[in-house]
């Protein structure tokens, strides 16, 4: 017998039918003689519907009421799944965020977990109950909902899975696995059977819209073993262990395996992206930390961070990337400190796509970055800023030529499927 925390996404619970669907793998698994919980997202587009409502309320809307806004949508699934199971003569129940609890730290839209107390639940688990829990959701030390941010029910699930010590997260998904790319662009991406955390990551946070960043740096750090593998499989498919999916083990792990390793494990592409610049900011200590700390305070991640050359005037620009989703915020907070910052002019450009390509490989490999300047080069495609870490190069370009260049880059590197 295992504990096995199984996580289903927002298409697989996309209406009735695939909750029903959804609710007999799960019976399978306690049929196996599993103790289960189960993590579920919002139907398909509840989130994105929720989050237009708020910003129809108020464009610059209190994050804290947008909270209770969009944790509505994991609450409904979750006690639909809970009752879909009872109708098949499960024991189940739901447990929202703040009955587990899952607790979280304040900072509402992107909170972070803190602590869950699983006690209870295991209780129930060990009687033989499904324990339902609503992903993307927590409890601030203040009593209050928070969520923990876009794709967070990844989250979620691995966090619940090394809080009960579980065997195993299995994180099914539209997707049978991690591919080199996005199979809707290349249609010759293949399926990769292992992936380190380490690439895992890497590729979650530049774009792959397979797991959240957050969610693989958890499973690394608490060691827990994920496998991302499709919920729209047969009635009578064998067990999640013998699935054909993509499992994301440690670089030992790896190493002790027969498979070959190639240079470049995967390229990403993400549109989610808008660039800024501020112009003529002076070129003395502590600028650039005047632009860059209260986008922090406001819990604004950043990247790809450009300073260029000092002009004569003593003036220099800074150009930065941030998700889409705050461009908004980032625009209003920079424009309140004008003053302090002493910058000339604040540009947007939100039609842009950050394009990566990832592998263990690169650490003792020279020219990766090489063949992709010159890639992109030969098409026409022009880089608008660069970023670097071991095992990852990243460009800025044009989003209109996204799909071009992660087709060029796919073919440049030999990840092409032969056959």
């Amino acid at each position: 017998m295992a504990r096995i925390v199984m996580k289903f996404g927002g298409t697989s619970m996309a209406g009735t039918e695939r909750i029903r669907r959804v609710a007999g793998i799960v019976k399978r698994q306690q049929e196996a003689g599993h103790e289960v919980a189960v993590v579920v997202s919002a139907m398909a587009g509840e989130t994105d519907r929720m989050v237009n409502f708020c910003r129809e309320a108020n464009a610059l809307y209190d994050p804290a009421e947008y909270d209770v806004v969009v944790a509505s949508g994991e609450q409904v699934t979750s006690g639909l799944l809970a009752l879909t199971l009872q109708a098949m003569g499960c024991k189940a129940r739901s447990w929202l965020g703040w009955q587990v609890p899952i607790k979280t730290d304040d900072a509402h839209a992107k909170a972070r977990i803190e602590e869950i107390d699983a006690e209870a639940m295991l209780a129930s688990m060990a009687a033989g109950e499904i324990a339902v829990i609503p992903g993307f959701q927590g409890v601030s030390p203040e009593g209050r909902v928070t969520t923990l941010g876009r794709g967070g029910s990844d989250t979620s699930a691995v966090a619940v899975a090394a809080a009960v010590k579980a065997d195993r997260c299995d994180i099914y998904t539209d997707v049978d696995g991690v591919y080199t790319t996005d199979p809707r662009i290349v249609a010759k991406a293949k399926k990769l059977p292992l992936v380190t955390y380490e690439e895992m990551l890497e590729l979650a946070s530049v774009g792959s819209k397979v797991l959240q960043t957050r969610s693989v740096s958890l499973a690394m750090k608490e060691n827990v073993r994920v496998q991302v593998l499709s919920s729209f499989i047969d009635e009578n498919a064998p067990a999640a262990d013998t699935l054909p999916g993509t499992m994301i083990v440690s670089d030992e792990e790896l190493e002790g395996s027969d498979m070959e390793r190639q240079l470049i494990t995967g390229i990403a592409a993400d549109k989610n992206e808008a660039k800024v610049t501020l112009t003529r900011v002076p070129d003395r200590p502590g600028a650039v930390a005047s632009i860059f700390t209260p986008l922090a305070e406001a819990n604004i991640n950043v990247d790809m961070i450009i300073q260029n050359v000092a002009k004569d005037k003593g003036e220099t620009d800074v150009t930065f990337t941030a998700p889409m989703s705050d461009l908004v915020r980032t625009l209003a907070i920079l424009e309140e400190r004008k003053e302090a910052i002493g910058f000339y002019r604040l540009i947007s450009n939100d039609n842009v796509a950050k394009i990566s390509v990832v592998g263990v490989g690169m650490r003792s490999h020279a020219g990766v970055a090489s063949t992709m300047f010159k890639s992109l080069a030969d098409r026409g495609i022009n880089i608008q800023a660069i970023s670097t870490s071991e095992i990852k190069v990243s460009v800025l370009i044009d989003a209109d030529e996204t799909e071009l260049a992660v087709r060029v880059l796919h073919t440049a590197y030999g990840l092409d499927a032969t056959a």
